[in-house]
């Protein structure tokens, strides 16, 4: 059955449900894990100058580092399948560089997926200093 014969509720939308793009999906992720990044810093500085002194353990911080860290991972990994769903709008292949609805739609969650990827393998990083540094000297 060709795509002009089929009924008009089993047509492919040609282009996305939204009306307008937005470029805020794209940059939750790396916020996410900037603010990752500066709570576990200023909340590891803290700890270190008043509660363990300098040579000190860090004891209870890491393991609000961890909590940290999951939460974040799980807000990065809920907006990058977001990213993904965006991606794979539709029946089109990649590369999006046709200037239509249905590919800037689709390049723009291809962008938020790589970004999510990034900022997640990022916040890993920051999540093993506390993993091999375990005391503030």
């Amino acid at each position: 059955m060709s795509e002009q014969t089929r009924p008009i509720e089993q047509q492919a939308p040609e282009a996305p449900p939204e009306e307008r793009d937005t470029l805020w999906l794209l940059t939750f992720s790396p916020t996410i894990w900037a603010v990752h990044f500066l709570l576990s810093y200023t909340a590891t500085a803290v700890w270190c100058a008043k509660v363990a002194g300098r040579g000190g353990e860090l004891g209870d911080v890491r393991i609000g580092i961890g909590v940290l860290t999951l939460v974040a991972l799980v807000g990065i990994a809920l907006t990058g399948w977001r990213g993904w769903r965006l991606h794979s709008f539709g029946h089109a292949t990649a590369p999006h560089d046709f200037d239509t609805p249905g590919d800037r739609h689709r390049f723009l969650g291809f962008s938020t997926l790589l970004l999510s990827g990034l900022s997640f393998v990022a916040t890993i990083f920051v999540a093993l200093c506390v993993v091999f540094i375990r005391s503030c000297a």
